[in-house]
């Protein structure tokens, strides 16, 4: 838990001090219309950028992952043999194979890279599924690589988090004004912030989610385009009669096989979608729907 904290504050200080260094060269003043976008557009992508750039890095220290250099049994060559099969049909480089310790069926992939990725798999999968299973999984993980899911969901965090710092802003100011305060830089002004913060990075979030639950579906798909659509329906089967808490970090966590479960407004704040609802997709599919397309972002 330290680790993880300190990562997060760390991550975010870099992300401050640069803020702070830029607008300071370019002489920017955040109290301008212009300023405040530049600003918001500096944190909001600043944030996302750098996380998405260590997002390996990160991976690999929170979760322990031993990067399967040279194999050293039998299970470690079919996994990267499977992995680098999948990658050549999918179109993109050899990613890192790695295998982490955690007791639940799980696996992801992370990196900023689409030729130069990371996927990882635990230590519960491979003692809980069989090789079919475990190859629709690898496809999975695969085909995320191949839509560019990484690079698209830090971007449209990057978007959401401009616009949540700019609108929250500009309502404190208009608050403060109707306060009384001619300055717009009142008490109002940063309580109306710090609600609306939270507020609309809520709505930011559910966003955010909705479209991690529907590459979740183009991820299944190319799953079944690459290891075979019965090989994908069993895994996701699997799933659904061990499911559990994912122990993966939050920064990986939207890109695993599995995810929670949650009902109400909790669903959709929910990285994937209900796997009922991922099983009945792929048997409704049409037969090529599976289809990975290649040197295309999601």
């Amino acid at each position: 838990m330290f680790k993880r904290l300190f990562l997060f504050l760390a991550t975010n200080l870099a992300v401050l001090a640069l803020v702070s260094i830029v607008m300071s060269l370019l002489g920017v003043n955040p109290r301008s219309f212009g300023g405040l976008l530049v600003m918001a557009a500096l944190f909001g992508f600043g944030g996302s950028i750098v996380s998405l750039l260590m997002s390996k890095w990160i991976a690999k220290r929170t979760t322990g992952a031993h990067v399967i250099e040279q194999p050293r049994n039998e299970v470690e060559q079919w996994l990267h043999a499977t992995v680098r099969r999948q990658a050549e049909a999918a179109g993109i480089g050899m990613p890192e194979v790695a295998i982490y310790d955690a007791p639940e069926i799980n696996a992801f992939a992370t990196g900023a890279n689409r030729n130069n990725a990371l996927v990882a798999v635990s230590t519960g999968l491979l003692r809980s599924m069989d090789r079919n299973e475990a190859e629709a999984v690898l496809a999975h993980e695969v085909s995320h690589v191949a839509n560019g899911d990484m690079v698209t969901m830090a971007l449209l965090q990057g978007v959401l988090n401009t616009f949540v710092i700019v609108l929250s802003r500009l309502v404190g100011r208009a608050i403060d004004g109707y306060l009384g305060n001619r300055d717009g830089y009142g008490i109002g002004y940063y309580l109306s912030v710090f609600v609306l913060d939270m507020v609309f990075g809520l709505f930011a979030s559910m966003i955010a989610m909705w479209f991690s639950r529907h590459r979740e579906f183009r991820a299944d798909a190319g799953g079944a385009a690459l290891a075979g659509r019965p090989k994908m329906i069993a895994a996701l089967e699997r799933l659904s009669r061990t499911y559990g808490e994912s122990s993966l970090p939050k920064q990986v966590a939207a890109f695993g096989i599995s995810g929670g479960v949650g009902h109400g407004l909790r669903r959709l704040l929910m990285s994937h979608p209900p796997l009922e609802e991922r099983i009945a997709a792929l048997r409704n599919a049409q037969p090529d729907g599976g289809r990975v397309p290649q040197g295309v972002v999601a």
